[in-house]
């Protein structure tokens, strides 16, 4: 009976998923065909599908990631939650969030999982699932800049979070639609953003008051 090595079976898995992110990050899950991974990895379906049974299921591992990932990312998240600086550790993260969509292929590789999401369960669970934990951990840094008096008091943190994660998100989606834009060139941006809105002290904008009756 034949063994498997196993670090060979990642590396053969890897090689698919890599040339398939390729091909759906240009074309889309729906028009990207079994025929072109095939071409692209180099290899026939019979071999391809021994790794992966379905083109569903390549899709689904170009966003699931490796342990070493997992544990860089845990690693991260720790160390932000442990720092004394909640404000410097909540800009780590946000770096750290941010990261992937300096990469050519990712802006378009998450617009595309979230257009298959609303069909597909699975898919949806799964990022549902990074997104909370991503959320938390900005949640939690929020909570504690509130009580070391480092964020705005008339923020809620849980709710401030939701538009921290809105804005990271803005950054993969304008990557992916904008050929024009730059997100390398955009962090600062951000960052001076989350600056200037949430720490105490900022001055607030007001509305404009209303024409008297004389103007209007």
């Amino acid at each position: 009976m034949r063994t498997v090595d196993p670090a060979r079976h990642r590396e053969r898995r890897r090689h698919i998923v890599d040339a398939a992110a390729g091909l759906f990050a240009a074309r889309g899950f729906e028009r990207t065909t079994t025929a072109e991974i095939c071409k692209a990895a180099g290899m026939s379906a019979g071999n391809l599908f021994h790794y992966f049974p379905t083109k569903r299921a390549i899709f689904h591992a170009v966003f699931v990631e490796d342990e070493q990932e997992r544990a860089a990312k845990a690693g991260r998240f720790a160390a932000a939650l442990a720092s004394d600086d909640p404000w410097a550790a909540l800009l780590d993260v946000v770096d750290l969030l941010t990261a992937p969509a300096l990469e050519p292929l990712v802006p378009a590789l998450v617009m595309e999982a979230v257009i298959q999401a609303y069909r597909d369960p699975e898919l949806e669970a799964l990022l549902s699932r990074d997104e909370e934990d991503e959320r938390g951990a900005v949640t939690a840094l929020l909570r504690r800049a509130a009580a070391a008096g480092a964020l705005d008091p008339g923020l809620e943190p849980e709710a401030t979070a939701a538009w921290v994660m809105a804005l990271i998100g803005a950054l993969y989606t304008s990557a992916a639609t904008d050929p024009s834009f730059d997100p390398a060139a955009q962090l600062p941006t951000l960052r001076l953003i989350l600056r200037r809105f949430l720490r105490p002290g900022a001055r607030p904008v007001r509305d404009p008051a209303p024409p008297s009756a004389a103007e209007s």
